[in-house]
């Protein structure tokens, strides 16, 4: 049976939790190696568990191609949890999508070429895994309702593409995703959302915008510039996604009558 616990995975911007919020850390031991993860205390899950993982660690001192997924995918199982709510931090590919947009993503591109391609690994049973609804239906109107409940405008469905990273993607690039129909690029979130899929776990993305993709604007694309965009909205961004964790956990016990 899939575990109840549920999890935050933070991306940039969101590598920490305020001090107000206690929680303790884990460091837990995967066959992929050590994840190192939060044990948050709070009311909105109980009596289950909630955690949260930086994907970045908490110094962001991972690039996006150095992040063990395997282990970070790994430690959820190892915690029980059944359901990940996980944020990305993107750059927009329209014009009409401006940095401060909240997307609920609903379908993705993978253009990575050297991360791992399965959860699944050598010797391992493995399966073709569906992914025609690549986002977990359930969690996605989690993420929906608790936007209607903070009062958070929401861009209820878009198409994410993940890059390989570490470099912001070129002009001539950002053209050609946008006519492939993806709305924001990002680096981390495959395969990460793959990995959860082949795990058995429920997983939806909320992604940020905290930027135009190059050549949408004459401003030049810089790192330090988007951390900050992606902080400025975290509180409010923590506060829905812990209400949609709450929202999950109501389920359960609709489930269970």
């Amino acid at each position: 049976m899939i575990g109840r616990n549920i999890a935050l995975i933070g991306g940039t911007g969101f590598e920490t939790l305020p001090p107000d919020i206690y929680a303790e850390p884990l460091s837990v031991a995967t066959r992929f190696g050590v994840a190192r993860v939060l044990s948050v205390s709070n009311n909105y899950v109980e009596p289950y568990k909630l955690y949260f993982l930086s994907r970045h660690g908490e110094e962001h001192g991972l690039a996006p191609h150095q992040i063990n997924y395997h282990a970070n995918i790994a430690a959820m199982v190892e915690l029980e949890v059944g359901s990940v709510l996980a944020t990305n931090a993107v750059g927009s590919l329209r014009k009409d999508l401006p940095p401060g947009s909240l997307v609920l993503l609903n379908d993705f591109i993978d253009w990575t070429r050297q991360r791992p391609l399965s959860y699944f690994t050598e010797g391992e049973k493995w399966a073709h895994t569906d992914f025609s609804t690549p986002y977990t239906p359930s969690l996605r109107k989690a993420i929906q309702q608790a936007a209607g409940l903070v009062e958070l405008p929401l861009i209820e469905q878009g198409t994410y593409l993940c890059c390989e990273g570490p470099r912001f993607e070129s002009p001539a690039e950002v053209r050609l995703f946008g006519q492939w129909g993806a709305d924001v690029v990002g680096m981390t979130g495959l395969p990460e959302a793959i990995f959860a899929r082949e795990a058995g776990l429920n997983y939806a993305a909320l992604a940020i915008v905290t930027n135009y993709g190059a050549g949408l604007t004459d401003t030049p694309v810089a790192h330090e510039e988007v951390v900050e965009a992606m902080r400025a909205r975290i509180p409010e961004v923590r506060e829905l996604l812990m209400r949609a964790a709450g929202i999950v956990v109501e389920g359960y016990t609709r489930t269970d009558m």
